[in-house]
């Protein structure tokens, strides 16, 4: 892998924060760069809503100004279909990873979306949902409902048949957001074969709960390896070649209860203070606030 960077882009209404357990398993094997996009995670939004190929322009002039050459480009949710416009649009890119692909091209409507989102939020853990319910109040309902139709309609299975790079698409096992029969029929439009993977256990924010299993993908991808038979679980590879991945075991914490309230101010304090550097648009005091946080959490997990 060597030095090989990743570009993170997240989802509608969220932040850069969605990744922070993703983050440091792919920081072993290379530099990561996670993305806020205008009007989330504390960022000015423009002054009219951007489509999904503003927001892919966006993304591919951050590129350009880190001075990256081929960064690993992975998406989540919304974050799918900026990375796919991007690499559509760039094919000098030659790794796409795609967590939790969006819209099912057969329930483009609303209010499917939102039981489908509800049913896969069940099986979210709490850290997820909370981290949500702070970025959409961060972000404000009015842009959100501004982006919301952009991303609906986003055709993304048919850009993907304008991609050349070599693509993975994960999938958590309780994710009714991106159900199997639609990851099957993307992963059909692109012009190659694409690896396909689904996470025991997870939903929609699979990279979140399951980091480690996501990382894992993303490695051996990027190495050029397919999912093997015998990297999967007991049920293998399902007759449309889908890899099932088994939950990793969960790591034991061990932490006293003066050492986790102690995270959980220091935490409290890193938001308090990146809110403030939001406010005042202070980038020193956002990347502060952030450091501090994710070290707190760290902390946190004993």
């Amino acid at each position: 892998m060597g030095d090989r960077p990743f570009i993170l882009v997240s989802g509608i209404g969220v932040s850069s924060h969605y990744f922070e357990q993703l983050a440091p398993h792919l920081m072993q094997f290379g530099p990561v760069h996670a993305l806020d996009l205008p009007g989330f995670g504390g960022v000015p939004h423009a002054r009219h809503a951007l489509s999904i190929s503003q927001f892919a322009e966006l993304v591919g002039k951050a590129i350009d100004d880190l001075g990256l050459e081929d960064p690993v480009i992975v998406g989540h949710s919304m974050g799918t279909q900026i990375c796919i416009d991007l690499a559509a649009a760039r094919p000098e890119l030659t790794t796409l990873v795609l967590i939790s692909p969006v819209i099912d091209a057969s329930a483009r409507t609303m209010p499917v979306q939102a039981v489908r989102f509800l049913q896969a939020s069940l099986h979210e853990p709490f850290r997820v949902m909370l981290l949500a319910v702070v970025a959409y109040l961060t972000c404000g309902f009015g842009w959100f409902f501004k982006i919301l139709p952009r991303m609906m309609s986003y055709p993304i299975e048919r850009t993907a048949v304008s991609v050349g790079a070599s693509t993975l698409v994960i999938r958590g096992e309780y994710d009714a957001v991106c159900p199997r029969p639609w990851v099957r029929q993307l992963s059909s439009a692109f012009p190659h074969a694409v690896d396909v993977a689904e996470i025991e256990g997870a939903a929609h924010s699979v990279m979140h709960a399951h980091a480690r299993e996501v990382a894992g993908l993303c490695v051996r991808h990027v190495s050029g390896a397919r999912v093997r038979r015998d990297e999967v679980g007991a049920e293998g590879l399902d007759d449309a070649s889908i890899a099932v991945v088994p939950e990793a075991p969960k790591q034991e914490i061990s932490l006293s209860p003066v050492d986790a309230a102690k995270s959980f101010v220091d935490e409290v304090e890193g938001a308090i203070i990146e809110s403030k550097g939001n406010k005042t648009d202070d980038d020193r005091l956002v990347e502060l606030g952030r450091e501090q946080q994710a070290e707190a959490r760290a902390s946190g997990r004993g």
